[in-house]
């Protein structure tokens, strides 16, 4: 990690519900992002990655949301 100039940050000792949380969104990330593209490079990563974040943010229906995005939820509660 550190010859990439990454920085490792742990979750909390004994907190199984945010282990379990951060294991589905790699997951996810890996499922829908890295397994469908062809990554050459750290910048590649880095942008390909990044966009999908944005999109996993801000445009990606939930089903804890009643399949609204993230945005439309919040839109709703204000």
């Amino acid at each position: 990690m550190r010859s990439y100039g990454l920085r490792q940050e742990f979750i909390p000792p004994h907190c199984p519900q945010q282990n379990g949380m951060v294991e589905r969104v790699i997951r996810t990330l890996k499922e829908q992002c890295a397994h469908h593209h062809r990554i050459e490079t750290l910048q590649h990563a880095s942008r390909v990655i990044g966009d999908w974040i944005g999109f996993y943010n801000n445009r990606r229906p939930r089903q804890a949301l009643a399949m609204k995005t993230p945005a439309e939820a919040f839109a709703l509660a204000a």
